[in-house]
């Protein structure tokens, strides 16, 4: 029994370690959406500030229920990564000016 044991222990601090990478993800893309200009979202081609400062403050409380309810962990997690990787560099390019 205590192979068994051993797995789920591996298993839940896993989870644990995914959780708090998660979270820290959606602190930093909370915080950094507060901190940009309104215009500068929708002059990215991307929606508006107070739309992603709602998507982000509902992805932090679904990320701070955790896991146990999974479908609503893994949206939060799509749409922490989607500002990320799609949303921030696009507004921060718009705030820097064009490089020459």
């Amino acid at each position: 029994m205590s192979g068994v044991s051993s797995v789920y222990a591996a298993q839940s601090m896993a989870l644990l370690i995914l959780q708090l990478i998660s979270l820290v993800g959606a602190a930093i893309a909370l915080f950094h959406a507060l901190r940009q200009r309104s215009d500068a979202f929708p002059a990215a081609g991307k929606l508006t500030k107070p739309g992603w400062l709602g998507i982000l403050g509902v992805a932090t409380l679904t990320l701070l229920i955790g896991p146990q309810i999974m479908m609503l962990w893994i949206i939060g997690v799509v749409g922490v990564c989607v500002y990320l990787v799609d949303v921030r560099p696009k507004v921060d390019g718009i705030q820097r000016g064009p490089r020459w």
